[in-house]
C-alpha cells in the first residue's frame, strides 16, 4: 500500500485496504478523495462543512499568534489571498486550533513583553553556501525561564537561561565563528558536516511517544508547496504556535578540543576519522519539562535507517551545544518525528556507559 495513506482507516468500516480515488473541488479548495475496496464506499478526510482551505486558516492562526489582533490578521488575509472572513470565523478557528497551538496560553504575556513586528528575531546566515533562517522567539526565551504558569519546572532550569540567551544572542553576529561553516572553495571536500558523519552509538532506548509535534507538523504541512518547503514551513509553524520552541535553524559545531574534553572523560565518541569542528543546524531547540529538547523534522522517522542516522546526528547536536553552552551534558534531550511518529531519547545515553 502507498506509505502515503498506511494510516488512513475508511470512516464507513474501519478498513485499511483503500486507494487514492479522485479529487472533489469546493469552493475553495480540492479535497484528495478516497475509495474502500472492502465496502466500496468513498470519502475524503477533511470535514464537509470546511469552507476555507487549510492554508487560509493556519495563516490566520499564525498571524494571531504572532500577537496581531483579529482584525489585523483579517486584514493580513485579504491582502495576501484577496479573502475577507468574519471576525467570527477567526474566533471559531483560533478555538478550534487552541488544543494544538498552544501558545495561546501566553500570547497575552508575550504580547506586553514585545510586540507583534518584534517578537521573533529573525537572521539569514549563509552556511555552506545555502541560507539558513535563524530564529529566536523572544518572548518564549523569557516567559520559558521565568514565568511558572508556562513552565513548572523553572526554578530547576534558571542555571540554563543565561549561557543558552547568550549563545542565541551570539549565533547571529561577527563575534561567531561564520567562516567555518563556509569554507573556501578549495576546504569543501574536507568540511565535516553532522548529517553526513558515522558516529558509533551504545545502544540506547528510544521512546516513542504521543506527542504534539506530529499535530503541528501535519498542520504545517499545509502551508508547504514543495518537499524544499517543509523544514521551514515546520520550524516556522511550531516557533510561531507552539508554546516550548524558543529557536529554529540554530548553528552549532563541535571542535577537535570538545571531542578530546569528552573523551578524557570515559565519553565514547569514535570521531578520529573525521575533518573539525563538526558543524550543523538544529531545527528546533525547546525548553520544556526541566530539560533542553533538540528536535530534528526527519521525514520516513519510523524507518530504521533514517532512525539510526537520525541519533547519530542529534548526539552530536547535543555534544556541541553542550561544548558551546558549557552545560552539562545530561540537561538535554534528543527528538526525531514526522506528522505520525516522534522518538525521543537522552543523548548522554548514547555517548557514555553507564558507571
Amino acid at each position: 500500500m502507498n506509505p502515503e495513506i498506511s494510516q488512513i482507516a475508511c470512516p464507513n468500516c474501519s478498513s485499511k485496504n483503500i486507494k487514492k480515488y479522485g479529487t472533489k473541488s469546493k469552493k475553495l479548495q480540492t479535497l484528495q478523495r478516497y475509495f474502500c475496496k472492502s465496502c466500496r464506499k468513498t470519502f475524503t478526510l477533511q470535514k464537509s462543512n470546511k469552507t476555507y482551505p487549510a492554508n487560509i486558516i493556519l495563516n490566520a492562526v499564525s498571524h494571531y499568534n504572532l500577537g496581531y489582533s483579529q482584525t489585523e490578521a483579517i486584514n493580513n488575509l485579504a491582502k495576501r489571498f484577496k479573502i475577507r472572513p468574519s471576525q467570527k470565523t477567526i474566533s471559531n478557528w483560533l478555538s478550534e486550533y487552541k488544543p494544538i497551538c498552544t501558545f495561546n496560553k501566553m500570547r497575552n504575556e508575550a504580547k506586553k513583553l514585545y510586540p507583534a513586528e518584534e517578537i521573533i528575531e529573525q537572521h539569514t546566515l549563509m552556511h555552506n553556501n545555502l541560507p539558513y533562517k535563524f530564529q529566536i522567539h523572544k518572548a518564549k526565551l523569557y516567559l520559558l525561564f521565568h514565568n511558572k504558569l508556562y513552565n513548572n519546572q523553572f526554578h530547576n532550569i534558571s542555571r540554563f537561561y543565561d549561557p543558552t540567551k547568550q549563545y542565541l544572542e551570539k549565533a547571529p553576529t561577527n563575534k561567531f565563528p561564520h567562516h567555518i561553516f563556509q569554507p573556501k572553495q578549495e576546504e569543501l571536500n574536507e568540511l565535516a558536516r553532522s548529517s553526513q558523519i558515522k558516529l558509533e552509538t551504545l545502544k540506547i532506548t528510544k521512546l516513542q511517544k504521543d506527542n504534539l509535534a506530529c499535530k503541528l507538523a501535519s498542520l504545517a504541512l499545509n502551508l508547504a508547496k514543495t518537499n524544499k518547503q517543509r523544514h521551514e514551513a515546520i520550524q516556522n509553524f511550531f516557533l510561531i504556535n507552539d508554546s516550548t520552541t524558543i529557536a529554529t535553524e540554530v548553528p552549532v559545531y563541535l571542535t577537535n578540543d570538545d571531542i578530546k574534553y569528552f573523551q578524557k572523560r570515559n565519553f565514547i565518541l569514535s570521531l578520529e576519522g573525521y575533518a573539525t569542528p563538526i558543524t550543523g543546524h538544529i531545527d528546533l531547540l525547546q525548553i520544556r519539562n526541566g530539560l533542553i529538547h533538540i528536535l530534528d523534522y526527519k521525514p520516513d522517522a519510523h524507518l530504521k535507517q533514517v532512525q539510526e542516522q537520525a541519533v547519530q546526528q542529534l548526539t552530536i547536536y547535543a555534544l556541541a551545544l553542550a561544548s558551546r553552552t558549557r552545560l552539562d551534558l545530561a540537561s538535554f534531550k534528543c527528538a526525531f518525528f514526522d506528522e505520525n511518529n516522534y522518538y525521543e531519547f537522552f543523548p548522554l545515553h548514547a555517548v557514555y556507559e553507564k558507571q
